[in-house]
């Protein structure tokens, strides 16, 4: 195992061919963002790749899949991409475990075991990266890669509201604008359409919330009969993370979500430097300072109070 640099990945990725590149579990607008970039790019070289999804595609990001298909093809070269440790891969750890030829990253706490690990914690996104990458191979951008990118640094970004957010994201997004990316599409999709289930559910997370450490720190839950009641799925979990932290006076916003395996995923949102990444890392998890994530193995009860006991050490 060995790092690499930007340069050094780029010539990796022109020398070799045959591609699946690979996404983590729950997959957000980032990681797909970064590996359709990729793929495109790739096959834009006339290399063949495909992308690997670890669960399943949500709706709203089909317009990345436009035009894309499967290409038959024995893989030579696996890529990760926005995928900080092992057991993110979910259900693509059993084939692809030991079998990573390069990873791309940009968490500081990346803890993947591959032949080559390219991280950039200083990129807000992963798919800022991939943009980077895309740029040294003189893969020309167009707007399907475009597209994808954006979707990328915009939602890892919180369209752009984010403490991540950089210069650098600003830049590559007026770039991307420039050459035909829709973003105020893809805007509207991530940050303002929402299904009626999505609303009942978030109506019912606000019944949920309960305040710990002085209002320090707000909790919200989602069970497995909450998300069955109202016939919720993946789309519905998406974005409820940021609601505790939006919170006046929440330093900690803590939101878990009741798993079929018998654990709590964990996602994790801090104001004012408090580090998300090193409070899930408690946990077997990380991140980045502001947002990050763990899961915790054991009932509603058991979860939370292992969750409060910890806050109130940050906090």
């Amino acid at each position: 195992m060995r790092k690499i640099t930007l340069s050094e990945t780029a010539t990796l990725l022109s020398e070799n061919d045959n591609f699946h590149i690979l996404t983590h579990r729950y997959p957000d607008g980032d990681t797909l963002g970064s590996a359709f970039a990729l793929c495109f790019a790739l096959r834009t070289l006339g290399k063949n790749a495909n992308v690997k999804i670890s669960g399943k595609l949500p709706s709203k990001f089909s317009y990345l899949t436009e035009n894309y298909c499967e290409q038959e093809f024995d893989c030579d070269y696996v890529v990760s991409v926005d995928v900080a440790a092992p057991s993110l891969l979910g259900e693509l750890q059993e084939h692809y475990g030991d079998k990573i030829d390069l990873c791309i990253d940009h968490h500081g706490s990346n803890s993947m075991v591959a032949d080559n690990i390219c991280v950039d914690a200083s990129c807000a996104a992963a798919s800022e990266i991939i943009y980077v990458l895309i740029k040294a191979m003189n893969v020309e951008i167009t707007r399907d890669i475009a597209n994808a990118i954006y979707t990328g640094i915009s939602t890892d970004t919180g369209c752009f509201c984010y403490t991540n957010t950089t210069a650098q994201s600003h830049h590559i997004a007026a770039e991307l604008i420039d050459l035909g990316c829709d973003f105020s599409m893809i805007n509207r999709i991530n940050f303002e359409t929402k299904t009626r289930a999505k609303l009942k559910m978030e109506r019912m997370v606000y019944d949920t919330m309960e305040f710990y450490c002085g209002g320090k720190c707000a909790i919200i839950y989602t069970t497995l009969a909450m998300q069955k009641a109202l016939g919720a799925g993946d789309d519905e979990m998406e974005g409820l993370a940021s609601i505790p932290r939006q919170i006046e006076g929440v330093k900690m916003g803590i939101t878990m979500r009741e798993k079929e395996d018998g654990t709590f995923k964990v996602s994790v949102r801090t104001n004012d430097g408090i580090n998300a990444s090193e409070f899930c890392a408690r946990f077997g998890g990380g991140g980045h300072v502001a947002a990050s994530g763990c899961s915790i193995k054991g009932d509603l009860a058991t979860a939370k109070y292992m969750l409060i006991k910890a806050a109130e050490e940050v906090l």
